[in-house]
């Protein structure tokens, strides 16, 4: 059960400093995620291709 638990912290946390990296960069072009747990979630767990969705929706 706490390999499970340890499992879905890191990819949360992973999801945390992904997303806090993009929008660091990314005021300089102008893109920008809002981080809720909603997207903490897609990118934690889908990793690049939940960035690459998730860049894609807020340009629209």
């Amino acid at each position: 059960m706490f390999k499970n638990l340890k499992w879905v912290i890191k990819n949360l946390l992973i999801g945390v400093i992904v997303l806090y990296i993009v929008n660091f960069f990314g005021v300089e072009i102008n893109i920008f995620v809002p981080i809720n747990i909603i997207t903490i979630i897609i990118v934690g767990f889908l990793r690049v291709p939940g960035l690459i969705i998730l860049l894609i929706l807020t340009k629209l």
